[in-house]
């Protein structure tokens, strides 16, 4: 794609727009919301992080070590809610924020003040759903899914979780509908949608997805506060409700939601392959057609999540044949970035490293998946560390290693300098072996029969746990090494970007300076 700009000088806004505390409180402007996104996101992961480690920590050996058990499940639950609602999706949303205006050569957002509320909510969110630790009773132990009858039982906790996900859930619809309409309405002229970069279409899809399956969750979880709290018995047995239509309706958000935290991290993987491999995207047609097949089937796959609910044979033959129906598509992606790379003039600096350990580990806990479809072994390994490590794979290893690419890809345009690349190395081989070594022992612990969710287990599963808790450790202190070498020095400076810092790289965010000036295409540019 060609571009020419019309505007000859760079413009210069830095005079008018509002310094210090002012700029972020208020913040209208999409880079600014897009950084805001980011940190906001960084800091639940680290949160997330420690949760984590104090799982970990527990189930270093046998016994109890260093909880009661009711405490050891509101750790359980509230690292998935802050890793899920308050690290991934906030990330992904921050780069969407940061880059499609500049991937579409619009000025801003389509509407720059919802931006700015859509973001404060958040933190509203991760207040009540953290600070749920210190109310009566503490936090929820129901599990990240939230199951009745046990989310009925639980103390105030359980009501500020579901206050947070209303919270959340309305910034997420929120930034969508702004996703939507920007990718639609504000696109430079002569970028057809099938001109777009695959992060644009991805997050297209994605918002869409949102937008059908955030209010669905929403219903769920306010039917349970009336359960609690209203007298009705939507999921009381006791009152003639069914606990199990609550999964019914859970996982119709649930599974959509898995692809709301993937696809754009497909379209940060499609970005950065074709960059360092110096090739168009292999297949783009088909990449876009894989995404939206993908977004389409994940409505019809929910049960699979519900195999051991004593669902009708019929149903379950259903819900396993769709689900490897869905394993295509995603196939489709593997093999164009492999195609893509293939006879390339390659090179490996830390984006395509992340990017090349993301198709690796992500393609690992896809047939790991795909193993969970059929029906008779998911059965035997429902709700074990099998299905722990499964999910981990593609969300730890998937979601977060294409969050990482696309930080190195894109950061040297948001702060102006190049960051270290021997630290980006070691920050990447650090995280791939300890991602590696944390959650494939789970797998065979998953199939010798240990459950999840326990804060004890026997002695015949002692080594993978201690393996399984070191990695824990070790990869979290390469995200804390991470900021640290990697982050903090980018930001306070370095070797001055260029800006277009990688030969290979392809689109209008490239023909900006680096760093992006506060305002960019208020001319829109001409794509040929």
């Amino acid at each position: 794609m060609s571009t020419t700009t019309t505007a000859d000088h760079p413009i210069d806004h830095a005079h008018d727009h509002p310094h210090g505390w002012e700029r972020w409180l208020f913040a209208t402007n999409h880079k600014d919301i897009g950084t805001l996104y980011l940190w906001f996101s960084f800091v639940m992961f680290l949160s997330g992080g420690v949760l984590a480690l104090l799982i970990r920590a527990e189930l270093f050996q046998p016994g109890l070590q260093l909880f009661r058990p009711e405490f050891f499940n509101q750790l359980t639950t509230m690292h998935g809610l802050v890793m899920i609602f308050g690290a991934i999706m906030p990330a992904f949303v921050g780069f969407a924020n940061w880059m499609i205006p500049l991937q579409v050569g619009a000025s801003d957002m389509a509407f720059a003040r919802m931006n700015n509320f859509s973001f404060w909510l958040l933190p509203v969110g991760g207040l009540l759903l953290t600070g749920s630790f210190f109310s009566a009773g503490g936090a929820t132990a129901s599990g990240w899914t939230m199951y009745p009858p046990l989310s009925l039982q639980m103390g105030v906790g359980m009501d500020m979780t579901i206050f947070a996900v209303h919270v959340m859930g309305i910034s997420s619809i929120m930034g969508a509908i702004n996703i939507i309409t920007t990718v639609l309405n504000m696109r430079a002229p002569g970028m057809t949608l099938m001109k777009m970069p695959m992060f644009c279409w991805t997050w297209l899809i994605t918002a869409y997805l949102l937008i059908a399956v955030m209010p669905v969750l929403a219903g769920a979880v306010t039917m349970m506060l009336t359960d609690r709290h209203f007298g009705t018995t939507f999921f009381n047995a006791a009152g003639g409700g069914d606990p199990v239509m609550y999964q019914h309706i859970f996982w119709f958000f649930g599974h959509p939601e898995v692809y709301i935290m993937i696809l754009p991290a497909f379209g940060i993987i499609s970005q950065v392959v074709p960059a360092f491999s110096r090739k168009p995207l292999f297949g783009y047609a088909s990449m876009v057609y894989a995404t939206a097949s993908i977004a389409i089937l994940s409505f019809i796959v929910w049960a699979h999540h519900m195999f051991t609910t004593g669902m009708p044979i019929t149903a379950q033959l259903f819900f396993m044949y769709a689900t490897m129906l869905i394993a295509v598509p995603t196939g489709v992606k593997i093999f164009n970035w492999t195609a893509t790379m293939w006879k390339g003039s390659l090179t490996f600096e830390t984006p395509m490293l992340f990017a090349i350990g993301f198709i690796f580990v992500f393609t690992i806990g896809g047939f790991t998946g795909l193993i969970l479809a059929v029906a008779p072994i998911d059965v035997q390994v429902q709700d074990t560390y099998y299905v722990v490590g499964h999910f981990h794979y593609v969300l730890v290893a998937g979601s977060l290693f294409a969050l990482f690419s696309g930080y190195y890809y894109w950061s040297p345009k948001w702060t102006g300098f190049m960051y270290n690349e021997t630290r980006g190395k070691i920050h990447f081989w650090n995280s791939i072996i300890w991602v590696n070594v944390t959650f494939f022992p789970m797998h065979f612990l998953g199939l010798a029969g240990m459950p999840r969710r326990y804060a004890d287990y026997p002695a015949q599963f002692t080594d993978f746990n201690e393996l399984t808790t070191i990695g824990a450790f070790l990869f979290g202190l390469s995200q804390v090494y991470f900021l640290f070498a990697v982050v903090l020095p980018q930001i306070r400076g370095g070797q001055k970007a260029a800006a277009k810092p990688w030969e290979g790289a392809d689109g209008l965010e490239w023909t900006v300076p680096s760093p992006a000036p506060f305002h960019t295409f208020e001319t829109p540019p001409l794509v040929k």
